[in-house]
């Protein structure tokens, strides 16, 4: 069953985090991608651009509305998403424990309610 881990964290200043502190993180989500890899579940994997570059895509009415930033205004953002395609939720939340978003933000486990696989919904 595919499951989406979902990171969410608050988004820092520009210019505030540490290098050496990024350098760490980047280090622990490759061995984190790559031990999801090497375990055969990863579906896929992103880590998204600042909340300052999002738009918004609404069509109401018929009428096409752009608009800058996220939906939600909350102090903290989706960062970043990582699709597992594991047995079950104990799996997927074992996966999420051992993420390393946990330390500093929320990873939601979501399970799919369906996927599109191979040219249509499963």
């Amino acid at each position: 069953m595919r499951y989406t881990l979902v990171l969410n964290n608050a988004e820092p200043a520009e210019g505030v985090l540490d290098p050496d502190a990024v350098r760490q993180m980047q280090d622990a989500f490759g061995a984190y991608g790559r031990a999801l890899e090497a375990a055969g579940v990863l579906v896929a994997a992103e880590v998204l651009a600042s909340g300052t570059s999002t738009k918004t895509v609404t069509v109401r009415s018929g009428d096409l509305q752009i608009q800058d930033g996220p939906f939600a205004d909350t102090k903290e953002a989706v960062a970043g998403i990582f699709v597992v395609d594991v047995a079950d939720l104990d799996a997927a939340l074992m996966w999420a424990e051992r993420c390393p978003g946990t330390q500093y933000g929320v990873v939601e486990v979501r399970a799919a309610a369906t996927s599109f696989i191979e040219g249509s919904w499963t």
